[in-house]
């Protein structure tokens, strides 16, 4: 695919996923969607790629939703043509054309199997907030601004973020900031958990790239896509025996790789270990999926 609304960079093993509509503040349209699910499709399929920052192009990350369709803009009838309609005459919510277009890229990066941040280089909000949701670390410069801006539009939270904001930040912000609508300082964003650092914005990419650089030496690929999977799917159990049945297939599985191999005799010898197993091929088959029955 090529690319209209992103940019795409891969240096030393990290890529960099610029949202390039600078000119409206890389409002978020129907390509972009496309191009984000595709890049992360991309990067997962390249061993090249370790690990993944997402930024914006000119002074903004991204507005939100490109409004240039006015009222019509989230009427999906309007824009799309009618969605199905069951014989009652209700709305056929199994119609693909209902899904909300930001959850399909959340949805994707949470299944992403290389870490991602999100350098929030300016003002986010709307889409531009909850898709950095499903990223696992958000670090801001000073001039970023985020903003839930939902219940000010007469529309609802999306991307998944009713379930993501809340484990993040807690309950009682997540709230907060979604009834309020308001857009709010990087520095609040620091105070309710949302990011990790806020940094000057020279410090921004590199401060981003520095931490991407900590995932990817010395580590090996698969144990840290099975430590995001593990990670994110877990925060949904209702109980630790959930995460016992995953660890103990993970412990199982990779226990009788070459990566962990090499990984204690590296160890032993006081040396840098090689790690050679690749995400494309060697993620274990039962993952992220396994039987319950096995523990009942």
């Amino acid at each position: 695919m090529a690319y209209e609304t992103i940019l795409y960079s891969v240096d030393e093993q990290i890529l960099t996923i610029t949202l390039n509509r600078p000119e409206k503040l890389n409002a978020y349209n129907a390509s972009m969607q496309a191009e984000l699910i595709d890049a992360f499709d991309k990067a997962d399929a390249d061993d090249n790629v370790r690990a993944i920052i997402v930024t914006g192009a000119g002074r903004g990350f991204c507005a939100g939703a490109d409004l240039s369709s006015g009222a019509d803009t989230f009427d999906r009838d309007a824009r799309r043509g009618p969605v199905k309609r069951l014989a009652s005459g209700d709305v056929d919510y199994s119609d693909p054309m209902v899904r909300d277009g930001g959850g399909q890229v959340t949805l994707r990066i949470f299944k992403c199997l290389k870490p991602v941040i999100a350098a929030v280089n300016g003002p986010a909000v709307g889409i531009g907030a909850t898709m950095q949701l499903a990223m696992d670390i958000r670090i801001a410069s000073e001039a970023a601004r985020f903003g839930f801006v939902f219940s000010q539009r007469g529309i609802v939270p999306e991307a998944a973020s009713s379930w993501f904001l809340p484990r993040l930040v807690g309950i009682s912000q997540a709230l907060e900031w979604c009834y309020s609508g308001r857009v709010f300082p990087a520095q609040e964003a620091l105070a309710g958990r949302l990011v990790s650092k806020v940094v000057p914005p020279d410090d921004l990419l590199p401060t981003a790239r520095a931490l991407a650089k900590t995932f990817i030496d010395k580590t090996a690929p698969v144990s840290v896509a099975l430590i995001r999977q593990m990670m994110w799917r877990m925060m949904g159990a209702d109980d630790p025996m959930e995460a016992h049945k995953i660890d103990s297939r993970g412990i199982y599985a990779r226990g009788r790789s070459e990566d962990v191999k090499e990984g204690v005799v590296a160890f032993l010898e006081k040396r840098p270990a090689e790690f050679k197993n690749k995400v494309s091929t060697d993620m274990p088959s039962y993952f992220p999926w396994w039987d319950e029955r096995d523990y009942k």
